[in-house]
């Protein structure tokens, strides 16, 4: 039985709260204008908008602190928010208008870059590009990427586990936290900053509060590692026959490579035609069109670029000579590996200008994915006439964007909210039965609150439950998000 408080009684919006949050945070820290709010009440993709009473944007963490203190006081709802660019709604406020949106874009400071050390201390408003300059410029870099590196920020990273095209050998966010600063929903302040090796101390509260998008706690600051910039860049793109033989080929390459091996992404045909078809300028890498296509990256912060290339030329020719892959290209510079990175990128834009489509960010073993997709594209495909299912992405670590794209004339809009619904329960039937995750990296936002609340164990949500009513008793923390609203024990 789950145990959980009933829904809060959100205090009213009243002229109280807001004179005293101004006093707080000053004119520029504080806003109700329906104008300067409108470009955050809405998520990046566009799925979902609401409305605020306020958009706070507090300059530190003891501004912060005090103004969760003030919204304990009045019981108002708080939507934190980075660089809102998350995938599944995450820091989009509901429409009451009961809740405030609290920026962290203005706490953006590196506090500290280590070079000895490999440490960087960054704020929650620290864009990840910003992060990478900086980490580059001391010689080393932050094993860390995605497409979104120029508005994703921090804190926002921190709060939903990213991932992104590196995840295969460095992990995915909660490896790069080696210490967490964070503000609780009674605005007490949680320091846990120094990183330690060992430390016994009892719960890993910073591991916790990691991938609950701000609905225990606010990221407000983080120790990160950094390693040793790569000396070395080895990128290629690779033509197959089929999915398994992409799988066959990236545990071979695991054994040729070894740790050198950072990326594996898979692209089937119709994706890299959809982004050749929308990208005026992009060409194909391969002179054939192939089933499927696989981008491989190395790095090495020892090994220079033209023995890395000369190490996969070698792992590559030996599966060309086993009949394994149809063709394959090793860019022969940083701008022809850019160009390859510029067709895996594009495919989401590229896809969504196609119409309609149902977004997935699913996980299921490495070792089942394959079969995985080989099962699940013409089951839906025949369950839903008319749509085209395609799955992308992070082969390496069993992670792939399955997308099911609606019939031809769908309206947008209108077909997301009546079979696209249906689609997706389906879709997240299907990884259920295969042992797998309805989210791998985006989190579970207000997007998928309602399929976690169905398919997860029920034991998982009930303790998931007691840590939020324990951490968060009146509910104000990220309302609506991650956590099923689960009736009173």
């Amino acid at each position: 039985m789950t145990h959980t408080a009933p829904p809060p009684a959100y205090g009213l919006p009243n002229a109280d709260f807001l004179t005293e949050a101004e006093a707080l945070l000053g004119p520029r820290g504080l806003t109700t204008d329906p104008d300067r709010m409108d470009a955050w009440l809405t998520d990046w993709r566009g799925r979902y908008t609401g409305r605020a009473l306020a958009l706070a944007s507090p300059a530190s963490t003891a501004e912060l602190a005090a103004l969760v203190r003030l919204c304990a006081a009045h019981a108002i709802p708080i939507v934190p928010q980075g660089g809102n660019s998350g995938m599944a709604g995450g820091a989009t406020p509901d429409d009451s208008g009961t809740a405030i949106i609290v920026s962290l874009r203005r706490m953006d400071r590196i506090r500290n870059l280590d070079p000895g050390a490999g440490q960087a201390v960054c704020e929650a408003g620290v864009i990840l590009q910003t992060l990478h300059d900086a980490a580059e410029s001391a010689q080393l870099r932050f094993p860390l990427t995605l497409g979104g590196k120029g508005s994703a920020t921090i804190g926002g990273l921190i709060a939903t586990n990213a991932g992104g095209t590196q995840v295969l050998r460095h992990g995915t966010m909660r490896a790069q936290v080696l210490g967490l600063e964070a503000v609780l929903a009674d605005g007490s302040m949680l320091d846990l900053m120094t990183p330690l090796k060992k430390d016994n101390r009892g719960f890993d509260l910073k591991q916790l509060l990691i991938g609950s998008e701000g609905t225990l706690g606010i990221v407000t600051a983080a120790t990160l590692r950094l390693l040793p910039a790569a000396v070395g860049r080895a990128t290629a793109w690779v033509g197959l026959g089929g999915i398994i033989e992409a799988r066959t080929l990236l545990r071979q390459l695991e054994r040729a490579l070894g740790d050198a091996l950072e990326g594996f992404e898979v692209v089937p045909a119709h994706c890299l035609d959809s982004v050749l078809a929308h990208q005026p300028t992009a060409r194909a890498p391969l002179g054939e069109r192939h089933a499927w296509n696989a981008l491989i990256e190395c790095a090495s912060p020892t090994a220079d670029s033209a023995a890395l290339s000369e190490l996969m030329a070698a792992g590559l020719a030996a599966a060309l000579d086993d009949g394994l892959i149809a063709d394959a290209v090793v860019a022969a510079n940083d701008t022809q590996a850019d160009a390859f990175w510029a067709l895996r990128d594009g495919i989401s834009a590229a896809e969504r200008a196609l119409g309609p489509a149902m977004q997935h960010d699913i996980s299921v073993p490495v070792e089942r994915m394959p079969e995985f997709i080989l099962a699940a594209v013409p089951e839906l495909e025949a369950s839903f006439p008319g749509t085209c299912a395609v799955a992308f992405g992070h082969l390496g670590d069993g992670n792939v964007h399955f997308h099911v794209l609606a019939p031809a004339g769908a309206v947008r809009g209108e077909w997301e909210d009546s079979e696209g619904k249906i689609v997706s329960a389906r879709v997240y039937d299907l990884v259920t039965q295969w042992g797998g995750s309805i989210s791998a990296e985006h989190g579970i936002g207000q997007m998928k609150v309602d399929e976690l609340a169905r398919l997860h164990d029920p034991v998982a949500l009930d303790v998931m439950a007691r840590v939020k009513q324990a951490l968060d008793p009146q509910g104000l923390l990220n309302p609506g998000k991650l956590l099923p609203a689960l009736p009173p024990h």
